[in-house]
């Protein structure tokens, strides 16, 4: 088995190819973000992941991990632990979710007069951006729209990059505001 790492615009994060499914369309939006090892459990590989020394984060996509490192290890050290670690869990058999273990539900808040809109904006997330996102180890996720302003949130790579900011404000924004002209601000939660 032949695992690719990518460097992602987050220095504290790192992504990794197995070259095979990893969640495929098993969850809503094809990813799922652990923050901590305890919500870890219901994932073998991510709980295998958070085993190692140093890992502060996991993310599962379609066919990737990212995994976020704190600031006390280097990725020399880290990247082969990991490596083995995700070898490890394909060569097992293990499933990457355990049985049961349901979709992330996303809640959502907007005005229902506003679904139209609401409607507008998803699919340009959906299109547009989450694949770009995704190139570089996370995923955006539309969390609502009130008078104006998106709230969207940042998983994986982009949650704590330092070029989140910049890619909301510059990018995304940019983008909504040009198609859907009752967007007003886009803001992170």
């Amino acid at each position: 088995m032949f695992i690719q790492t990518e460097t992602t615009p987050n220095p504290a994060t790192l992504k990794f190819l197995p070259g095979r499914d990893v969640l495929g369309g098993a969850f809503v939006g094809g990813s799922v973000d652990f923050t901590e090892a305890e919500s870890a459990k219901v994932s073998p590989l991510a709980t295998r992941l958070f085993a190692v020394s140093g890992v502060e984060g996991i993310f599962l996509g379609s066919d990737f991990v990212t995994v976020t490192k704190g600031d006390a290890r280097d990725w020399t050290e880290l990247k082969p632990a990991l490596l083995g670690a995700i070898m490890e869990h394909f060569m097992s058999g293990l499933p990457v979710m355990d049985a049961g273990a349901g979709s992330q539900d996303v809640e959502e808040t907007f005005d229902p007069a506003d679904s139209q809109i609401v409607v507008q904006i998803k699919e340009l997330i959906e299109t547009r951006v989450r694949p770009a996102v995704a190139q570089d180890g996370g995923d955006i996720i539309f969390r609502g729209f009130e008078r104006g302003v998106v709230f969207l949130q940042m998983q994986g790579s982009c949650s704590g990059c330092p070029s989140s900011t910049a890619t909301l404000r510059y990018g995304i924004e940019n983008m909504l505001k040009h198609y859907v002209p009752e967007v007003s601000e886009v803001r992170a939660v």
